[in-house]
């Protein structure tokens, strides 16, 4: 797997973008993504449609080599950690998170994010709300107009068409407004919205081998 990183700046602090469909936020150090959906491949085999295992393999693969690359003491998750509460799927999430005890788990909760309390405690967290703040930035899992902080969100999933002479290419992308940064879903095991984006954004659309700026 190939890092490839561009570094941009939101309300004076420095974050790092990557192909991976995570950022690092140097300040902070801490390694932000959203929407892993941890469980659902589990949830469609459990209701009959075959799966390979893999899917979430691969993710857990993806974020273990970030944490790797970046370092970081924290990792915030901004919504949608989990697909379907708990199954085995979960199990296998929280035996990798054991892999890092002295790495600080924030779980923004999403709209799939039914925690009960046993839920919680075995997921490990450090922090859990609908909300963090943290300086200018509010992380949140879907936007609201009427806050006025910068916000990080997740949720939409968002993509880029890009048209060539053959097809067209549907990519996912990081997208920067005046106040708002929307993350890519993380996991591979999502659709791409590419209509439902915040409007006058600056797109940074990845592919294995780079990022481009649109």
């Amino acid at each position: 797997m190939k890092i490839v990183t561009k570094n941009i700046t939101l309300q004076n602090e420095q974050f790092t973008l990557t192909n991976q469909r995570a950022l690092f936020w140097k300040k902070e150090k801490a390694l932000i993504l959203s929407d892993l959906h941890i469980g659902k491949a589990a949830h469609f085999r459990k209701n009959g449609i075959a799966l390979t295992s893999h899917l979430m393999k691969n993710d857990l693969e993806r974020l273990s080599i970030l944490i790797e690359y970046f370092q970081p003491e924290k990792f915030i998750v901004v919504g949608d950690l989990l697909h379907a509460g708990d199954n085995s799927d979960v199990d296998e999430f929280c035996e990798w998170r054991n892999q890092y005890p002295g790495l600080q788990f924030y779980l923004v909760e999403g709209n799939h994010d039914r925690l009960s309390k046993r839920l919680e405690a075995k997921l490990c967290l450090n922090f859990k709300s609908r909300s963090f703040e943290n300086g200018d930035f509010l992380f949140i899992h879907d936007f609201e107009k009427k806050q006025e902080k910068f916000q990080v969100t997740g949720h939409i999933h968002p993509g880029f068409v890009i048209h060539s002479s053959v097809k067209k290419i549907k990519l996912p992308c990081f997208v920067v407004t005046d106040n708002q940064l929307l993350l890519p879903a993380f996991s591979e095991f999502t659709g791409l919205d590419t209509k439902n984006l915040p409007k006058k954004g600056k797109f940074y659309v990845f592919t294995d081998a780079e990022i481009y700026e649109i």
